[in-house]
C-alpha cells in the first residue's frame, strides 16, 4: 500500500455525504439548548492551548443526559485534512429547568497536522460545540454553537513545543 491517505476511506473525508449514524447520534427525552460559547483566549501562539466554555441548559421537564461535543475545522492547512475533528466530548447529567456551565481544554497538539511530522500551523480555525456534529439532520432539535479563533505563530514541529 501507496496511498497513506484517508481521503474516501472514512467518513470524515468523505465531502458532503453525510454519515448514516454519525457520533453522538440518538433520541433524548428532552430537550437542550445551548449558549454562551467562549474561546479564551481569542488569538493564541502556535504552541498554546485553547479554553472553552460553554453552558447547557435542560429546558425540557424530564432530567436526562447529554453528550456534549466539541468539534475543531481548520480553514486552511498545508496538508488535507479532516471536514472536522472530535477534539473533546463529555456526558453530563442535568436535571430539567436546570443549567450548567462546561469548561474543556484543546490541547496544541489536537491541533496539529501530518506533513512528514507532526506539525502546529497557524491560521484561522471554528470551533462547534453541541450534542452532535455540525450539520448534522436529525429529527430530534440540536443546535451547534461556533466560535473561531486564530492561532499566531509560524509553523513549526510539535515536538518542539
Amino acid at each position: 500500500m501507496e496511498n497513506y491517505t484517508m481521503e474516501g476511506r472514512t467518513y470524515r473525508y468523505y465531502g458532503q455525504e453525510a454519515p448514516l449514524y454519525p457520533f453522538g447520534y440518538g433520541l433524548s427525552y428532552t430537550t437542550f439548548r445551548y449558549r454562551d460559547l467562549v474561546l479564551s483566549p481569542p488569538v493564541l501562539p502556535v504552541c498554546a492551548n485553547l479554553s472553552v466554555s460553554v453552558v447547557l441548559e435542560n429546558t425540557g421537564l424530564r432530567d436526562s443526559e447529554e453528550v456534549v461535543q466539541l468539534y475543531l475545522r481548520w480553514e486552511q492547512s498545508s496538508v488535507p485534512v479532516p471536514r472536522w475533528q472530535l477534539v473533546a466530548f463529555r456526558r453530563v447529567a442535568v436535571l430539567a429547568g436546570r443549567e450548567v456551565k462546561l469548561l474543556f481544554q484543546v490541547l496544541a497538539e489536537q491541533r496539529a497536522v501530518w506533513a512528514q511530522d507532526w506539525r502546529l500551523e497557524p491560521g484561522t480555525f471554528t470551533l462547534f460545540a453541541g450534542g452532535q456534529q455540525p450539520g448534522q439532520k436529525t429529527r430530534a432539535p440540536s443546535e451547534v454553537l461556533s466560535a473561531r479563533f486564530s492561532v499566531t505563530g509560524t509553523a513549526r514541529p510539535l515536538r518542539s513545543c
